[in-house]
């Protein structure tokens, strides 16, 4: 299989995204040493773009991921670093939308 791109949409509790981030963050290195990430990290909305954006607000950001296969993804999925990262914060998020995408 082809490379697939992950677009994660995060929604914090109020007023947790920015622990969330530090906790995501200090993970990041993690993920990007394993076998097959090519990209992987977390965005939050540019500020002053105007009325052509849609934001997604305070709470929320967004991980940017990017796997040379699936097979790849699957094994990130299942790392105990993630599952780590998942314990530590499950009870500060309010929902997690995962799009898993192939190059069209």
């Amino acid at each position: 299989m082809s490379v697939v791109h992950v677009v994660a949409v995060i929604t914090t509790k109020p007023g947790k995204r920015g622990e969330v981030l530090s906790l995501f963050n200090a993970n990041v290195p993690n993920v990007l040493a394993e076998d097959g990430c090519i990209a992987y990290g977390p965005t939050v909305d540019t500020q002053d773009v105007g009325p052509v954006q849609t934001e997604f607000g305070a709470d929320t950001f967004v991980v940017i991921e990017k796997w040379q296969s699936l097979d790849h993804l699957k094994a990130h999925m299942k790392a105990p670093h993630m599952a780590t990262y998942a314990n530590h914060v499950k009870d500060m998020l309010a929902d997690r939308v995962i799009h898993v995408l192939t190059p069209a």
